[in-house]
């Protein structure tokens, strides 16, 4: 089997990265424009001191968990981005970065294969594209003889596994299955996992087995307890796929764009008014479609067009 290969396609309003191996996606990670990924090197300045200091770049405060040592109020800093903007179901909550002594850099990308967009081929979508955006709106995500539920909570993510196997095996295969979504739509942070109660503690090693077979370091996790729970801890350095689907409006405009690329000639975008308005605040999407497809692009707002459901009408 080749081995496993990212796959990089740069889009309108984001970039899209997947590793894909035997066909499948089994990492995805999606960076929207603007945001400064992990690792990044900004010029900032110091707005507020102490404990928990706050740096402003770009227009964006910084939360500076550690403190800025030895620099006052106002004073001009290099800042090295560790968590990204979220967005999505924590808009509130500021980006991370520590102070630094490098120079302002971009951050390290994903090294992988750059795919030509729009081309006549999509690699993506054949690797399960569509599926996975399905799993993230409706955090629902089947798997053989079960099914994941997952839920977002400020504290952490909670993944309730169910099913119709038997619980000794439903308990193992939802252990693997968790885990295997876990890398795919890249949730970090603090993640419950809630397996059917098994009494066996031979089972329970065998479901904490999966997981580790399963998802790469680095985490921690605890044993999988008496009541079937089992937690894991993961670094959290942007948002997982399943938090930027829950900015909906943005989550959606952007995935009718990748789909409407394929167009050609001029073409109508009919649209939940939701997503006309977005459309409307960042009409330079609209001039990259156009772009993408030859020809002129408009839009007709519908309240009863769901929001996942929005098309190109051809013109």
């Amino acid at each position: 089997m080749p081995s496993p290969e990212w796959l990089i396609e740069r889009g309108i309003g984001e970039t899209r990265a997947a590793l894909v191996e035997g066909g499948r996606i089994i990492e995805a990670r999606i960076l929207r424009d603007g945001v400064f990924p992990a690792g990044a090197v900004l010029s900032a300045r110091l707005k507020t001191v102490g404990r928990n200091a706050v740096a402003v770049a770009g227009g964006q405060e910084y939360l500076l968990p550690k403190g800025a040592p030895g620099a006052t109020e106002g004073a001009k800093l290099n800042i090295e981005v560790t968590r990204e903007a979220l967005g999505g179901a924590e808009p509130w909550k500021r980006p991370l970065a520590r102070m630094t002594d490098e120079a302002p850099r971009y951050a390290p990308g994903l090294h992988g294969r750059e795919l030509q967009f729009p081309s006549t081929s999509d690699e993506l979508e054949s690797a399960g594209w569509s599926d996975l955006l399905d799993e993230a709106r409706s955090r629902l995500i089947g798997f053989p003889g079960g099914e994941l539920r997952v839920s977002l909570t400020p504290a952490m993510t909670l993944i309730d596994v169910d099913g119709t196997l038997a619980v000794a095996e439903l308990a193992v295969a939802g252990a693997s299955a968790a885990a295997a979504a876990i890398r795919r739509h890249g949730i970090g942070g603090s993640i419950g996992i809630d397996l059917p109660t098994v009494d066996s503690k031979a089972l329970r090693l065998e479901a904490a087995k999966a997981v580790d077979d399963c998802l790469p370091k680095p985490f921690e996790r605890t044993a999988v307890n008496g009541f079937g729970f089992l937690q894991i801890v993961r670094p959290r350095a942007h948002a997982s796929l399943l938090e930027l689907a829950e900015d909906r409006t943005q989550f959606e405009a952007i995935a009718l764009c990748r789909r409407a690329a394929r167009e050609v000639g001029a073409i109508r975008l009919a649209v939940h008014p939701a997503i006309a308005g977005l459309f409307e605040q960042n009409k330079e999407w609209l001039q990259q479609l156009s772009k993408q497809v030859g020809g002129a692009v408009t839009l007709r707002a519908d309240p009863s067009i769901a929001m996942s459901a929005g098309h190109a009408e051809r013109l």
